[in-house]
């Protein structure tokens, strides 16, 4: 494979146009599958096959027009300061508000929280809710381009009347980017510049990348138009699409740095780095592609699609650091190199790594870990440990009612009608289905309106063809409650408690609870095909059975230090400098297994890129321990630069004031954080220094059965031996040369730079 993506590398630099011109096109093309598809609806993240939304559904047909219209209102919530709803200028000053409302663009009625008919004011006179409904066309302006209409109402409005806005006319997208994400951004421009020492290096990297994330997110969009998909595989692949870009361009532009810098001429440094780089970057993506394919696995057709489109970025991204790059490698040449080593060049000094003169403070720290390497373990082991330690009262939920942003107008409404009315928002039905029906409602409504947390129960409803009755049952809390899902539960255990019925509970809370059970459930059988794949696929590079259980363990452990930081800042409501978001919220559902797939893309990225330079130093003959400190040495740089790029990134997200955004890329950080600075360069090194050269023993018949990945060019050395060369002067400067298959070849190769050799 070296070789052929040497020549790959090759032909992309000296074939610009061509390479520039597909990519292009190929661009053109998505933009106009994107453009003729012409649908930009989501399909909605849901569990269409659960208990309670079949449960629901066969209500609906029972119980024809049924179906749930939350969508079509908005709320008016009335909670003075001071004094009571009913008070005479509280009531006056509510009448005006509801003129005012009722003269808004397509509201189509406004209910009068005061009739005698349909009253809707609390026991304790302190809360009165109005509804208003508006006609179909608006609510269709409004779910298309959504605006603030209770704006004005709640402006306009006295400020001790205290008017909340709420329901789901109020639109709850994503706030507009602060200056948190376009920081990070730069910071990640600034740490590329450093890594590299040049500025044009540092641009192509990242424009690649971004270029990358362009490509990924318009095929995903393009996709959507044709087959509506989950908008939150659109997050996932810009973000994991964003992350792998810039790592892979980093790793293929550093090899050709330091190729240059070892003497070789522009085409020569794009056939290496290409060649040895760019095979670490294809088996490092081909590891995230199978595993994020592995998503469809679970069964559910959003992971399934997030999966899909978090795959299509990732290949996206390593197709472009194999063509694209060299485009620019061979555009800028040696300019991709600092003003120092171009001088050293210049003046025939070429750089030999690991000469002993390059003694930098990674090096020093490989061999710190490698003489104390207990001491390393239980240290890094312990940190991960007690960063996780949240994760055990981890909640999630699948949607948090009111929205999620506690500070929100949406959320105070929800949480006011909430504490005066109970869980009249988000009402449990129980469902009887039988022979015996009519028989058994008084017996099952009894029953249910005597249990915890039971605020009310409405009288029994029985279908027209009697074999169905739905009793409608008002929680005293929210629908993520403790205490409403033990009703679901409780319920659910006795279904067969009454002869001659079945009950089933649909309604929010018990479809959030099927929800949150099958994601759970997604997520274990996903971890277990993750490791899996891992477990094999690096084996297969590293020759090894114990360096990929260390590997897997390591990212295991990064992922659970992730999840506990999530708990602890955005459940727990820990301050922490980055975070603006509201806090104080269980965590999303969708959360674990964004995480779990983005943080093993990248833990595979340092893992192969770090330890496969270690493999190839022991291969050179080297010690376990003298082939740990010298390959550390040299990946190390660039993997801490990779990491940091990616934790600033991630942490500009994590400034976000939207919680949800928030609370990925702060997980992201983290993990981020865990699994390069601890896991990779503490963790690792340290055990295999323990292990030794056990650390690489493998069963004979498995070692022959495998075929061999060559991460470390030696198809590469093997082929250039077998190409004699001769060495001319000329121009004032030695050049190596090879015999020319034609006449066009040889024209190629006296264009060539003139390659600077040491003294």
């Amino acid at each position: 494979m070296s070789i052929f993506l040497s020549r790959l590398g090759r032909f992309s630099g000296r074939h610009r146009a061509v390479v520039i011109t597909l990519w292009l096109a190929i661009f053109a093309g998505l933009i106009g599958v994107l453009a003729a598809g012409g649908n930009s609806e989501h399909a909605e993240d849901a569990i269409p096959d659960s208990q309670a939304t079949l449960a629901l559904q066969r209500m609906n047909e029972k119980f024809p027009g049924s179906e749930q219209t939350d969508a079509q209102t908005l709320h008016l919530v009335f909670h003075p300061s001071e004094g009571f709803v009913t008070d005479d200028a509280a009531k006056y000053q509510i009448d005006a508000v509801l003129a005012e409302a009722a003269e808004l663009p397509g509201v189509a009625s406004v209910a009068n929280p005061f009739d005698p008919e349909a009253p809707y004011v609390s026991v304790s006179a302190r809360t009165a809710v109005s509804t208003l409904t508006y006609s179909e066309a608006r609510r269709r302006r409004l779910r298309r381009r959504p605006t603030r209409p209770h704006w004005s109402l709640q402006q306009n409005a006295p400020a001790a009347l205290g008017v909340e806005p709420g329901g789901n006319l109020v639109p709850l997208g994503a706030p507009e980017q602060g200056i948190g994400e376009a920081l990070g951004v730069l910071i990640a421009f600034i740490v590329l510049i450093f890594t590299y020492g040049s500025l044009r290096a540092a641009g192509a990297n990242l424009g690649v990348a971004v270029f990358g994330v362009g490509v990924g997110v318009i095929g995903v969009l393009a996709f959507n138009a044709i087959s509506p998909i989950s908008e939150n595989s659109i997050i996932l692949a810009a973000m994991l699409g964003l992350a792998v870009g810039i790592d892979y361009s980093l790793f293929i532009m550093s090899r050709f740095q330091h190729e240059l810098r070892g003497g070789r001429s522009v085409d020569e440094a794009i056939g290496r780095a290409i060649g040895t780089a760019g095979t670490a970057v294809v088996f490092a993506g081909l590891t995230v592609i199978v595993a994020l394919g592995a998503l469809t696995l679970v069964g559910i057709n959003f992971i399934a699609h997030m999966g899909l489109a978090a795959a299509f970025a990732v290949l996206v991204a390593v197709l472009l650091a194999l063509t694209l790059v060299p485009v620019f490698l061979k555009t800028f040449g040696l300019k991709m190199l600092s003003k120092k080593h171009r001088k050293a060049l210049e003046s025939g000094v070429v750089w030999h790594e690991g000469d002993g003169s390059h003694d930098t403070f990674l090096r020093k720290w490989a061999r710190f870990v490698v003489k104390r390497p207990v001491m390393s373990l239980i240290a890094g082991a312990g940190v991960l440990v007690v960063v996780g330690i949240p994760v055990l009262s981890m909640k999630t939920a699948f949607n948090v009612p009111g929205g999620a942003d506690p500070e929100s107008t949406e959320r105070a409404a929800y949480t006011a009608i909430l504490e005066d009315f109970g869980g009249v928002q988000s009402p449990l039905i129980v469902l009887m289905e039988g022979e015996d029906v009519e028989d058994q409602t008084t017996t099952v409504t009894t029953q249910v309106g005597n249990l915890p947390g039971v605020q009310s129960v409405s009288p029994a409803q029985i279908s027209d063809d009697g074999q169905m009755a739905r009793i409608t049952v008002i929680p005293t809390g929210g629908p993520i409650d403790d205490e409403t899902k033990e009703i679901v539960h409780i319920v659910r255990n006795e279904a067969r408690a009454v002869p001659g019925v079945h009950l089933e509970v649909t309604g929010e809370t018990a479809i959030g609870i099927d929800q949150d059970a099958a994601l759970n459930a997604a997520l274990i059988k996903y971890v277990i095909v993750i490791v899996v794949i891992s477990l094999a696929l690096l084996v297969l590079l590293f020759r090894s059975i114990l360096i990929p259980v260390i590997a897997t363990a390591g990212y295991l452990v990064s992922v659970i230090a992730s999840f506990g930081a999530s708990t602890a800042v955005f459940q727990w409501g820990w301050d922490f400098p980055l975070i603006t978001a509201a806090q104080g919220d269980p965590m999303m559902t969708l959360l674990p297994i964004l995480l779990v797939g983005v943080l093993f893309g990248l833990a595979m990225d340092y893992q192969v890129f770090l330890v496969s330079r270690i493999q190839e130093m022991h291969s050179k003959g080297l010690s376990p321990k003298d082939a740990i400190v010298e390959g550390f040495g040299r990946a190390a740089p660039v993997l801490v630069a990779a990491a940091t790029i990616m934790t600033v990134v991630f942490a500009g997200f994590a400034s976000s004031s939207f919680a949800i955004a928030a609370s990925i890329a702060f997980g992201l950080m983290v993990g981020v954080v865990a699994d390069a600075f601890i896991v990779r360069l503490v963790l690792m090194p340290a055990a295999m220094s323990l292990l030794g050269k056990a650390a690489w023993w493998m069963p004979r018949w498995l070692d022959k059965v495998l075929p061999t990945v060559d991460t470390e060019g030696h198809a590469l050395d093997a082929h250039e031996a077998s190409v004699p060369t001769s060495v001319d002067f000329r121009d004032g400067a030695l050049t190596r040369s090879r015999p020319h298959s034609t006449p066009r070849a040889a024209e190629r190769e006296s264009a060539r730079r003139p390659l600077a050799w040491s003294n």
